[in-house]
Formats: structure tokens, C-alpha cells, sequence
């Protein structure tokens, strides 16, 4: 009898240490992202300013970088300045966009009048688009290559040294142009 109690106490003490092994190394913020390695869902959206037609479609060849914010969003207000400095950094190598998640337009342009509005921001009706893409909450971040292949995303507000690492990526999986 002692030795069953002793066996079974070996047994839930092994199993607790795999359960434990297998989490150590993983990053417990990241979310499991089925449409990495996958063509970015198409969209054409109104810009915000502009009321002009934005597609993916028409930044082909090009990698692009999407955030999807929201005026409410405090962890976006933090990170809006990192991507206003990417997009000054980093614009001749990526398109950047915004799109507006789950807010007002007139809240939007309230946001981007105190924050800055360098690269075009897109009103995204319902959250179609954001549903397509997966995005669980705000801020989220999408890098897409310039063949059209969502290569990952970031949750949270992103830093200036992760937004630079993603556009070294975008950079290197570029087409070179033949000699």
C-alpha cells in the first residue's frame, strides 16, 4: 500500500515537471498566430483624411506594416510615437497604416491632432477587416512582405528596437531586383 501512495506521488510529481518544462522557454504573452506564413487578406478602406481608397493591393512588391489602434486605447497612446518614428525611419523600406479599431472617427481625429498623423490612417467599418486579420485586441501590429505574406505580428504596444528588428526582416525577404 505505501508503495502505490509513493508510485503515485512519483507519477504527479513527473507529470507536474513536464507541464513545467514545457512552458519554461515560451513566451507566455505570445498568442498562437495561424495566418503567419499566410497571403494577408485583401481590404480596400476609406482614409480617414483623405476619404481617398486604400487597398493592399496597391502597395504589392512593397512590405507593409499595419497597426490596428483605437483613441482608448492607453497602451496606444504609448506606442504611437514609436510608429511615427518608424514611419519617418523607415518609410522608403515599408508602407505604414493604421486602422482604426472599434472607435469614432471624430475620436480618431482628436487622437491623431494631439499624436501626429504621418502615414494614412484607415476607417475600417465594423472591424471586418481586423476580424480577418485576427486581431484579438489593441494595439496589434502586422508585417507583411513585400510579396504579400503576413511574416508575423506583435501584441502590445511595440518598441522602437522590435519595430526596427521586423523591418530588417521585411527588408531581407525583398525581392532583389535582376542586374
Amino acid at each position: 500500500m505505501k508503495w502505490r501512495v509513493t508510485l503515485s506521488f512519483v507519477v504527479v510529481c513527473l507529470g507536474l515537471l513536464a507541464v513545467l518544462y514545457k512552458g519554461f522557454g515560451s513566451n507566455p504573452r505570445e498568442v498562437p498566430f495561424m495566418l503567419k506564413g499566410q497571403p494577408a487578406p485583401p481590404f480596400t478602406l476609406r482614409a480617414l483624411d483623405s476619404g481617398m481608397r486604400v487597398s493592399l493591393e496597391q502597395f504589392k512588391g512593397r512590405p507593409v506594416v499595419i497597426n490596428f489602434w483605437a483613441s482608448w486605447c492607453g497602451p496606444c497612446k504609448m506606442e504611437h510615437p514609436v510608429l511615427e518614428w518608424g514611419a519617418r525611419e523607415f518609410g522608403s523600406q515599408a508602407q505604414f497604416l493604421g486602422f482604426i479599431f472599434e472607435d469614432t472617427e471624430d475620436n480618431a481625429r482628436q487622437f491623431l491632432l494631439q499624436l501626429g498623423a504621418s502615414f494614412p490612417q484607415l476607417v475600417d467599418p465594423g472591424s471586418q477587416v481586423a476580424v480577418d486579420y485576427g486581431v484579438a485586441g489593441v494595439p496589434e501590429t502586422y508585417f507583411i512582405d513585400a510579396q504579400g505574406v503576413i511574416r508575423g505580428k506583435h501584441v502590445g504596444p511595440i518598441d522602437p528596437e522590435s519595430l526596427a528588428n521586423w523591418l530588417k526582416e521585411l527588408s531581407a525577404s525583398a525581392p532583389t531586383a535582376k542586374q
